[in-house]
């Protein structure tokens, strides 16, 4: 266990004297800022259904940010179907982006979701 000591601590202080004999005569070390990468593919916000928006709040949304707030909405009102998790039951407000369903699979979500997106081209 002393030996990991001392091996940890000229490890640490060979890593130092690296940085400091590549930076000799300057003060600090510059860094340079690196701009965010927007958005894209199903996390990049387009613009959306007026039925879609008029769920969500809003005009545009990502495809990412739909379903997940589609499953808040799910979760919030336990429209998933107890005997069958696999199932969700649509109560009125669900039906208008569900094609005017009664209860949909899971797997369904994104598929039904997919027509309530703008596309671009």
């Amino acid at each position: 266990m002393a030996s990991t000591r001392v091996f940890g601590a000229c490890r640490a202080l060979m890593a130092a004297a690296r940085g400091s004999a590549s930076g000799v005569g300057s003060v600090a070390k510059t860094t340079t800022t690196t701009k965010t990468p927007s958005p894209t593919g199903i996390k990049k916000p387009v613009p959306v259904s007026s039925q879609l928006g008029k769920f969500l709040g809003s005009s545009q949304a990502s495809r990412t940010d739909a379903v997940k707030k589609v499953w808040e909405y799910i979760k919030l009102h336990n429209l998933q179907n107890p005997a069958n998790k696999r199932e969700i039951f649509c109560d009125e407000k669900l039906k208008t982006i569900f094609d005017g369903k009664d209860a949909v699979g899971f797997t369904e979500i994104a598929k039904l979701l997919s027509k309530h997106f703008v596309k671009s081209g």
